[in-house]
């Protein structure tokens, strides 16, 4: 008993495992403490725990454990890059003049959420299909739209992520794998349709998107050539981006390789101007080029046998959704969207926010953006925390994926590549999910961007998709 009483009358230095309170009460104290944020596999769930104990079998976990190899050869090996630009109705395979798309996985309209809602029928009054939104929800209730996911016509949308028949796009290509992916241009910050926002000033934007900037920008992209995608990220990184919510190093990238086409395009030199001041003027521009890049750079791993790499995240405002590399294109995985951790506007608060929205985390999907926030420092002045904080995000992700990519470095880690292949195993051992930067919409449509912050996925996604692959691999 000596020993305990000296030990309580020496300075302590306390190691303290899960319970995170009990580390601020003594660092209240002014006690030395060291926090491990621990919890049990799989938060304990005992069917996840059986399931990984089928998938972690010797002679399974071997063919898990090949088949992520080659899925990480495959996101490694991609070659994205710009081909042109064209209508979504031309190019988009399975769209119609009644279809739009929405980010996310599948949700019918009684489930969207608002700025979803408000995307859909301001798209139907920008099509013509529509004059009002009194006449835009008419037209939906009476079965006349065909929703369908972007991830199903080899698309992609940030927040709300609608498309509708004639957007322009653009047209990414992976070289490696013969695969498209495509996306909508950019239409700025603020009151935009992709935030659900949906009036007069919104509208006559995306005209002019359309009728003006897209064909100066398609002639330029003809005259140029091909765009190669993968190396403008890599050198983006570099330069203090992380490919989804700081695109500025990317847009100036873009902008710089295309200026020389789009001022011999023949078109009026009001024309050009205007298309080359709305590009500069909008820094996330870049945006919607890096997320079909790491679309199309995804997509190749769908159907590897016993691959349990995630080839995509997703959400509607409603729902997440992910797929998984070995169990196909037509299985999702859905629990309820997360409400986002972040900065707001002056005058909103977290009582005005929609939950987590939109396809942009394909970037961390692919190995960017959050999972790579130690290459923008700058970033946490958007999304919150500090600089160390965004180091440490990035730093924690190498322990759930595959391996490292070989283009997207980070120089503040001695240029390591990006953590890459998030492994669904790893995700629910370790209890560390993926960390996805985003913006905010308002939970109305009409209002539109209020925010930005930080969210993880569901954990439940995850569980669901290990029994899923335990059930089917078992045998």
């Amino acid at each position: 008993m000596s020993k305990i009483n000296d030990l309580f009358h020496c300075e302590l230095s306390v190691v303290n495992i899960g319970v995170e309170s009990f580390y601020r009460d003594l660092v209240a104290q002014k006690k030395k403490a060291v926090h491990i944020d621990w919890k049990p596999v799989a938060s304990g769930d005992p069917d996840t725990v059986k399931a990984l104990r089928v998938l972690k079998s010797p002679a399974l976990y071997e063919k898990i454990t090949k088949a992520n190899e080659e899925a990480l050869n495959r996101i490694l090996a991609a070659q994205p890059v710009l081909v042109g630009m064209s209508t979504a109705g031309e190019a988009i395979p399975g769209m119609k003049p009644t279809t739009i798309l929405h980010a996310g996985p599948p949700i019918t309209w009684d489930r969207m959420c608002g700025p979803l809602r408000g995307a859909v029928m301001g798209g139907l009054i920008y099509e013509g299909l529509a004059n009002s939104m009194e006449e835009a929800q008419a037209l939906v209730e009476s079965g006349a739209i065909t929703f369908s996911p972007n991830h199903h016509h080899s698309a992609v949308g940030p927040m709300a992520g609608v498309v509708t028949y004639s957007m322009p796009v653009w047209h990414v290509i992976n070289k490696t794998y013969g695969n498209s992916a495509f996306c909508t241009m950019n239409e700025g910050l603020g009151k935009v349709l992709r935030f659900g926002a949906c009036d007069q000033e919104v509208f006559a934007r995306l005209r002019r998107m359309r009728d003006e900037y897209y064909p100066v920008l398609r002639a330029a992209l003809e005259l140029h050539g091909e765009v190669d995608l993968k190396v403008m990220i890599s050198q983006a990184l570099q330069m203090g981006d992380e490919g989804h919510n700081r695109n500025k190093a990317g847009t100036s990238l873009f902008l710089r390789e295309i200026i020389a086409d789009l001022e011999r395009v023949d078109f009026p030199a009001e024309q050009k101007e205007a298309t080359l001041k709305f590009i500069n003027g909008n820094d996330h521009t870049f945006l919607n080029l890096s997320m079909p890049a790491c679309k199309c750079t995804m997509d190749p791993i769908f159907g590897i046998p016993y691959s349990t790499v995630v080839a995509t995240m997703c959400r509607n405002g409603t729902d997440f959704g992910i797929r998984v590399a070995g169990l196909g294109e037509e299985t999702w995985f859905i629990a309820p969207a997360e409400q986002v951790n972040g900065l707001y506007f002056p005058g909103y608060t977290e009582q005005d926010a929609n939950p987590d929205i939109g396809d942009s985390c394909i970037t961390e999907t692919a190995g960017i953006g959050g999972f790579c926030m130690a290459a923008s420092p700058a970033i946490v002045q958007f999304v919150g925390g500090q600089v160390k904080d965004a180091i440490q995000y990035s730093t924690q992700m190498y322990e759930i994926t595959t391996g490292e990519g070989n283009a997207y470095k980070i120089p503040v880690l001695d240029f390591r590549g990006s953590a890459t292949g998030i492994d669904l195993i790893k995700v629910l051992e370790t209890g560390i999910l993926p960390i996805i930067n985003t913006g905010i919409a308002h939970k109305n449509y009409g209002v539109g961007q209020v925010g930005a912050g930080l969210v993880h996925p569901p954990e439940d996604c995850f569980r669901q998709a290990v029994k899923a692959c335990a059930d089917l691999w078992e045998n």
